[in-house]
């Protein structure tokens, strides 16, 4: 291996040092089924679904810290139909003990279905700290979001991290996944030169077919044009086929500089395939070191 490559695998094994996963309510038995391919201690992100209810999202909390990681249950702030049904989750995961960290988020309904009109309302309750959280994972944007403007995008993130230090609770970014490292890395030069310095976890899609791929893609507003997708490995002639975020990792590596980047990691958008992930994961991790 010539040095370029030594110092190009170095650094996309640190990003990977302390990688988060994402699961959902129902993905319990999955989780138990990869668990042995995940590090212990790996922080897991258990989203908060409309089709789920909290007996199920406290659930899956609780079979993530039974399985040795950390639980980052999601709290969907449009969603909540009022301040005692907030309540009465956080309290749910104080007594799993699974309130250290969490994720706040607006989520999808367009109208609120309670008193909370975004994941800020949350944070600014108080109530997060008053039921002992710590850490709270916010969104970022870095190909913007299909229904909310860039410049509401950019308050919004400097509001929610000055709402945390406020308020004393530690913060990160976790973005939305994408197909292209440049307007990512370009993304968070922008974050540090706006001042805000929280740690961001970059948004990587699991290893998936190209068809579930697109589709996610398409709903969530992430750009995938011929050229993108060429870049990241899809193919968009073979829909049937699959890919991986080899190529995405390896851009990330080479663009990638503390100086200006600051403190990233990596979160894997599973999509359902957790045992997939972790051991893509695994093997590349193995790989990169070799």
């Amino acid at each position: 291996m010539n040095p370029l490559n030594t110092a190009l695998s170095a650094v996309s094994t640190s990003l990977l040092e302390d990688f988060s996963l994402e699961m959902t309510g129902k993905d319990v038995p999955k989780l138990q089924e990869a668990s042995g391919c995940i590090p212990r201690g790996t922080r897991i992100n258990v989203t908060f679904l409309g089709n789920e209810n909290l007996r199920m999202r406290v659930d899956a909390a609780r079979a993530v810290k039974r399985l040795g990681f950390v639980p980052v249950p999601h709290i969907s702030a449009r969603r909540l139909g009022s301040r005692p049904e907030f309540e009465e989750f956080l309290a749910a995961l104080r007594a799993e003990g699974a309130c250290d960290n969490v994720f706040s988020v607006g989520g999808d309904p367009t109208r609120p279905e309670g008193p909370y009109q975004d994941s800020l309302a949350l944070i600014e309750s108080g109530l997060l700290t008053e039921y002992g959280v710590r850490h709270v994972g916010i969104s970022g944007y870095p190909e913007g979001h299909p229904a909310i403007s860039e410049d509401i995008l950019w308050a919004a993130l400097r509001s929610k991290s000055e709402a945390l230090a406020a308020q004393g609770l530690d913060g990160s970014v976790i973005t939305q996944f994408g197909f292209d490292v440049d307007p990512v890395l370009a993304w968070i030069e922008q974050v540090r030169d706006r001042g805000i310095a929280i740690p961001i976890r970059i948004g990587v899609p699991g290893p998936a077919g190209v068809r579930r791929l697109m589709s996610y893609a398409a709903r969530f507003g992430v750009g995938t044009s011929a050229s993108i997708a060429r870049k990241y490995g899809l193919s968009i002639t073979n829909l049937m086929g699959t890919a991986g975020p080899d190529r995405f990792l390896g851009a990330l590596a080479e663009g990638y500089d503390q100086g200006r980047h600051g403190d990233i990691k990596i979160h894997f958008y599973t999509f359902g395939g957790l045992r997939a992930t972790s051991e893509w994961i695994a093997r590349f991790r193995k790989e990169d070191l070799a």
